[in-house]
């Protein structure tokens, strides 16, 4: 018989249950924070101290928070109670990004099931409403915030779409407009044609697609080198629509190219016996077999710089639907991203398309048309096939071509496009007049990398990635053609094409935003910004949006500067590693190009949260788990311990107010609910 020892075991009673019961017992603790005012004791209690500020990158008002949010913020909320416990002043205020596409695209969803068009609604009507919507979502996820037991001022956040926020945010681009860092500019641009805007690269996401692909003749009309006489040059793309905005054909200068003549041809080839192919040697096996030619011989082969002051002809040239609009000359060019990994080691160039082609047009002087509206619709500059949506033009292109005999073969290739993260539409690049701030004006690019070099990275292999994107980013686009957000509140001279940079009328632009918030830019006359000194008939008003990266980016000047009981710079920036090409840079380049440093004295990135095979959750792939199901199931808690032993690295920066590195115990997950 087995001896019982239970009578013999002492142990110590408590005052808790044993079980946890998490999803019952958290609210009670919650409600028990609310009625004993615990964050105004911590802040009472924390006066004098020294501060820790964790500034909160704000989430997007427009829906229920979803398992990366809850991450996000419990991760936060670790690290501000410890260095509460560490006896700091680790003030926590959380905020909302407000403006711009995905609520005015929610609020455009209501309109067109209501069978209404949102361009005939009053702007302000229409920004009322984006406004509402915005509101009821911030109540909302406030509740949901604080259901996952996250401490902070919940009664006093900031939020982008304040009045006084506005009005700080056109103060920044102000800055910039004054210093002459921004600047209009006719640029390739992504283009969502369903949106009729620009997008940011933060906005967008890639995803396989399946492409048309035609490889063309460009017939050779004029040439030094005798060998290309009545030959043809070849090119392979995978966007036939923007064939007619050809305007030149790149080679790479050390590449080896050869003179090939057909022998014969199979069934259904559309390669004609006795002709003359250019192509790079490298990729001849793959023209051959794609063109269904079954003889041929190599009758020259020439550098790739041996191919300059070639003259093409476009091919559509002589296409009767067009008249002579493609009568012009192709010049043979060189090109810096020719290579030959795939395709015929030619590159075909629209200047209007492209952010490389474009490059070389203003290198070579090309022409740069303005082929393609808003909507996506072919403009006048594009003859024969004026009013075609760029969508639906793949066939009619190669249609044309073929009629004019110089289609030499096409397929569709599958690979991975730029897709609108709001609509999921493919985009475009689209020549069109934005506004930019200069990567090189007043040297932000120079200011921005050494920002990153002054600034701890956790984990510290981020910083490369940061880097990278900084040395290498275009000059930042930040107009949107939308009505939600901040407008570009400039004027520009209708003579000479120049925005107007003087610091009494932003003052004066500030100042009555304060009082009415934005909307004040769409109803006021120009006379109250631009008089006395300037007459209102000599200028225009901006109608642009501001890039919602660059109000969520001006954040450090309208909490961080604002409030007493935080500071500037922040010790501490916390998000998702996709903020490296987000928030985290958005903020590093508005605030060197005003202030000449990093907004933050540290970053640290976390990762996302995957399901059963590795994927990472999204709504798109249907794998995503509510936290609010979680918390229901398990309790809060349960997730904090979990993700905080996975998922964050052991140790801080300190900011800029310490030379030593602050550890993070991991004992602080245990005592979120202890507090």
């Amino acid at each position: 018989m087995s001896a019982d020892y239970k009578s013999s075991v002492f142990l110590p009673k408590a005052n808790f249950p044993m079980k946890a019961g998490l999803p019952e017992r958290e609210p009670e603790w919650l409600a028990r924070w609310e009625r004993i005012g615990l964050w105004r004791r911590l802040r009472e209690q924390s006066k004098g101290r020294e501060k820790f500020i964790l500034h909160d990158g704000p989430p997007y008002a427009n829906g229920n928070i979803h398992i990366g949010h809850a991450l996000n913020k419990i991760l936060k909320d670790v690290i501000n109670r410890t260095r509460q416990m560490q006896a700091y002043d680790a003030n926590y205020v959380p905020g909302w990004d407000c403006h711009g596409l995905p609520i005015e695209w929610k609020i455009e969803e209501r309109y067109r099931e209501a069978g209404k068009d949102k361009d005939q609604v009053p702007v302000i009507d229409f920004r009322a409403e984006c406004r509402a919507f915005a509101t009821e979502w911030i109540d909302v996820q406030r509740e949901e915030f604080k259901r996952l037991g996250v401490l902070g001022d919940w009664d006093n956040p900031y939020t982008t779409m304040t009045f006084d926020a506005e009005a700080a945010i056109i103060a920044e681009l102000g800055k910039f407009v004054v210093n002459g860092g921004l600047f209009r500019g006719f640029k390739p641009v992504m283009w969502s044609v369903v949106e009729k805007t620009s997008l940011a690269e933060a906005e967008v996401e890639y995803d396989d697609h399946t492409s048309n692909t035609v490889w063309v003749r460009f017939p050779v009309v004029a040439s030094p080198r005798k060998e290309l006489q009545g030959a043809s040059v070849v090119i392979w793309t995978t966007t036939p629509w923007t064939l007619p905005a050809n305007r030149a054909v790149a080679f790479g200068a050390d590449i080896d190219y050869v003179v090939l003549r057909v022998g014969a041809a199979g069934e259904g080839s559309l390669a004609r016996k006795g002709e003359s192919l250019v192509c790079a040697e490298a990729l001849v096996a793959e023209l051959v077999e794609t063109a269904a030619i079954t003889a041929h011989e190599i009758t020259a082969r020439l550098k790739g710089r041996e191919l300059d002051s070639t003259v093409l002809a476009h091919p559509l040239r002589g296409w009767e639907p067009a008249g002579r609009g493609y009568d012009f000359d192709v010049p043979l060019v060189e090109g810096h991203h020719v290579t030959t990994d795939t395709g015929t080691g030619f590159v075909h160039i629209a200047p209007s398309h492209g952010a490389d082609d474009f490059e070389i047009g203003q290198k070579f002087g090309l022409d740069t048309p303005e082929t393609v509206g808003p909507d996506g619709l072919y403009t006048g500059r594009v003859p024969g096939f004026v009013g075609l949506h760029v969508f639906k033009a793949d066939k009619p292109v190669w249609e044309a071509i073929v009629s004019r005999g110089n289609l030499l073969a096409r397929g569709t290739l599958v690979h991975s496009y730029p897709h609108s993260w709001r609509s999921k539409a493919p985009l475009i690049f689209r020549a069109t007049p934005q506004w930019f701030i200069s990567m090189d004006t007043n040297e932000l690019r120079r200011k921005a990398l050494a920002a990153i070099d002054a600034t701890r990275f956790v984990p510290a292999q981020s910083r490369n990635r940061i880097r990278s994107m900084v040395e290498d980013r275009p000059d930042w686009c930040v107009s949107r053609q939308r009505a939600w957000g901040v407008p570009i509140t400039v004027f520009v001279s209708k003579q000479s094409g120049e925005p107007l940079r003087d610091p009494r009328v932003m003052a004066r632009i500030v100042e009555a935003a304060k009082v009415g918030g934005a909307d004040v830019w769409f109803t006021a006359d120009a006379s109250r910004f631009l008089t006395p000194e300037y007459d209102p008939a000599h200028y225009e008003k901006v109608t642009d949006i501001l890039d919602v990266w660059f109000d969520s980016g001006s954040t450090h000047a309208f909490v961080l500067e604002t409030r007493p009981d935080l500071g500037s710079p922040a010790d501490l920036y916390l998000e998702g590693s996709d903020q490296h090409r987000g928030w985290f840079q958005s903020s590093l380049l508005e605030s060197c190009g005003t202030r000449g440093r990093a907004p933050y004295g540290a970053v640290l990135t976390h990762g996302f949260i995957n399901d059963e095979q590795g994927r990472k959750m999204s709504k798109s792939l249907g794998n995503v788990t509510a936290p609010q199901e979680v918390c229901d199931r398990y309790g809060a808690e349960s997730c904090a311990c979990g993700w905080w032993a996975r998922t964050t690295p052991r140790t801080c920066a300190s900011g800029p107010r310490s030379s030593a590195t602050r550890s993070i115990p991991t004992v602080a997950c245990a005592t979120r609910s202890a507090t």
